[in-house]
């Protein structure tokens, strides 16, 4: 099977992992296929995709869009090294302001599959990262929101205390001011 399917701590948010076939000239990788993803529990159909270029130390997020345009996305490094980060804002969910991350990279083919509900971020380990996503939702400019990434309530574990962010990512409300309104089911 071309793809490895892992639930992580938070079981919404899903790991995977793409085989990749290489040889002399080097390597061919499927980074996504429909009828499989479905089959292992990402039954979100995708409409946008997205691309970012940052340097070193460059942090993005923590982002979200909101209900009735809240997104899905499915995010993959395809050069270079980020840390990938997902915070569940769901109310009343049993992992809510909880968080998980993985390390994503041109090397290891992992994606990181964000359901609705959670903030996305992630924050650049290597010189450069081109990171691109699927989205199954349009950017809705209206509906975006965002949490501050150091909040000493959600305590994530960034690789460092002074990234390069933009002013609106630093001027993000904390977890409990934010404009949510996602609900566990």
């Amino acid at each position: 099977m071309p793809f490895k399917f892992t639930k992580l701590k938070i079981p919404d948010v899903i790991l995977v992992e793409a085989s990749s076939f290489e040889d002399e000239r080097g390597y061919f990788m499927e980074t996504f296929k429909e009828s499989i993803f479905r089959s292992n529990g990402v039954n979100t159909r995708f409409v946008q995709d997205n691309y970012s270029h940052s340097t070193k130390g460059v942090l993005r997020g923590l982002h979200y869009q909101k209900n009735p345009k809240a997104q899905a996305k499915l995010v993959m490094a395809i050069t270079g090294e980020i840390l990938d980060v997902a915070v569940d804002i769901r109310k009343n969910s049993p992992t809510f302001g909880k968080w998980v991350s993985e390390i994503l990279s041109d090397k290891n083919h992992k994606m990181l599959y964000v359901p609705e509900g959670f903030a996305h971020g992630f924050y650049v380990t290597s010189d450069k990262a081109d990171v691109i996503y699927k989205v199954n939702t349009e950017y809705s400019p209206e509906n975006e929101r965002g949490i501050l990434w150091n909040d000493p309530d959600v305590c994530i574990k960034w690789p460092t205390d002074k990234p390069v962010m933009i002013q609106k990512d630093l001027e993000l409300p904390l977890l409990k001011n934010a404009d949510n309104n996602f609900v566990h089911r």
